[in-house]
């Protein structure tokens, strides 16, 4: 089983708790200070909550694509990369309170992308996992930038 990631930066991580939880139908299945998320059977999703900055809109974060093993990132990495996409790999990873491999993409519009498994749970947020900004041309340099991650 697959299904897409959207991660958000709200501002109010408790108000939006209570909205989509009352939108989906579906607890949290996990909080941690300042993160929440939930795991959607219908439609297919896992949605993130990332606690941003006060009095602020919420923003898309990222987006992804999360799968059930190591070899299904693999597989998506060998394909991306097959197509000439500039990758990121983060093997072994600590974020968003788990441990996890994952394969980062940038769409055209600079979107970051994730195909990731989480492998265990971690009582840490983790610092890892904070990908670099992928340059539309193979060849460029990444830029750091500060972009979560989530499971």
């Amino acid at each position: 089983m697959s299904r897409v990631q959207l991660a958000l930066r709200v501002s109010d991580l408790e108000g939006s708790i209570r909205f989509y939880s009352r939108l989906f139908g579906v607890e949290p299945a996990k909080r941690r200070p300042g993160y929440a998320n939930f795991a959607v059977a219908e439609p297919p999703l896992k949605l993130v909550l990332l606690e941003g900055e006060a009095d602020r809109p919420t923003v898309m974060d990222h987006l992804g694509v999360e799968v059930e093993s190591t070899d299904e990132v693999d597989d998506a990495t060998a394909r991306l990369s097959e197509l000439g996409l500039f990758t990121q790999v983060e093997d072994d990873t600590t974020c968003c309170y788990a441990r996890q491999d994952k394969v980062w993409v940038r769409g055209p519009g600079n979107e970051p992308w994730e195909v990731y498994t989480v492998k265990d749970d971690s009582p840490e947020y983790g610092t890892d996992g904070i990908i670099t900004t992928m340059p539309d041309d193979a060849s460029a340099e990444p830029v750091t930038e500060q972009t979560g991650c989530c499971a």
